[in-house]
């Protein structure tokens, strides 16, 4: 019997994969670092430190075990880990990078997947495709979101691989400045999303009118403060932002358990608790 890794968006979340933000820098490769970067702001890493450390204590209070692979000086976004590729039921699929400053981190990553045992199915060879912009939106129905990173040619050159799987891939095209799809559309329990509606394009708004998906919707400067970029730990669990106030209140009124993340330094690099996490093992 073959081993499963990700069966899904919002299945039972059993192991996830992270690394320390001990190198973490303002680049100015997105509207958000280049917004800090313009104040004159670095990044606090001893406060980066103990969000991240919190994280992983709400992570292992939920029974998620946490694989970490080390920070490597230089690599200043190693931190978020979703982005190299993304993971699913066979194994996973290496992306990659658009930015030259996060290309090294592919071979860190690949090795730390290698070593883990998780084999890779595809590989990304030509055009741009990162892990923020992926969603399982069913068994065999993908998104992958066209904004500032990913393009036409990584996506259909994944598509092609893919296909002996069974997958489809439907593209969301949106606005640059929004960076990669978890930050305007978020899946956080089964038929549920967070989602900032009025970025997305009208033929997904229409699919995921027609599967009937409860959509909790944020307003525009709200994607800037990562109002949609939770993690779903299954079991209507999801982590969010302590600052995410109305969305949190939101998920609870739909019977949702919040676990309130007190993160503010983090995300001044471009990225929450999800460009944080890269699943290995969901239910």
């Amino acid at each position: 019997m073959h081993r499963t890794y990700v069966n899904s968006a919002t299945g039972i979340l059993k192991k996830v994969l992270l690394s320390a933000p001990s190198y973490l820098t303002l680049e100015p490769i997105d509207k958000i670092s280049i917004d800090w970067l313009e104040k004159g702001t670095e990044i606090d890493r001893v406060k980066a430190a103990e969000e991240h450390a919190q994280l992983i204590e709400i992570y292992k209070s939920n029974g998620v075990e946490v694989e970490t692979i080390e920070p490597v000086e230089g690599l200043s976004s190693m931190t978020y880990s979703r982005d190299f590729g993304f993971n699913l039921k066979e194994g996973y699929v290496l992306g990659r990078f658009k930015e030259n400053v996060r290309r090294p981190e592919t071979e860190k990553y690949r090795e730390k997947l290698e070593e883990l045992d998780i084999p890779m199915i595809a590989c990304c060879t030509e055009g741009y495709l990162e892990g923020g912009d992926f969603w399982q939106l069913d068994e065999r129905t993908l998104a992958v979101g066209m904004l500032q990173r990913s393009d036409e040619m990584g996506i259909e050159n994944i598509r092609r691989q893919l296909k002996f799987f069974g997958y489809e891939i439907i593209e969301v095209e949106a606005k640059e400045e929004y960076l990669h799809l978890d930050m305007i559309f978020n899946i956080v329990g089964e038929k549920t999303a967070v989602a900032y509606w009025d970025g997305l394009p009208k033929h997904f708004k229409n699919y995921l009118s027609e599967h009937n998906f409860d959509i909790i919707k944020i307003e525009e400067e709200g994607v800037f403060r990562h109002f949609c970029n939770l993690q779903a730990l299954g079991n209507k669990r999801v982590i969010s932002l302590k600052a995410n106030y109305e969305v949190n209140c939101s998920l609870r009124e739909r019977g949702f358990e919040v676990f309130e993340l007190d993160c503010t330094e983090i995300l001044k690099a471009g990225g929450g608790p999800h460009c944080m996490t890269f699943p290995l093992m969901r239910e």
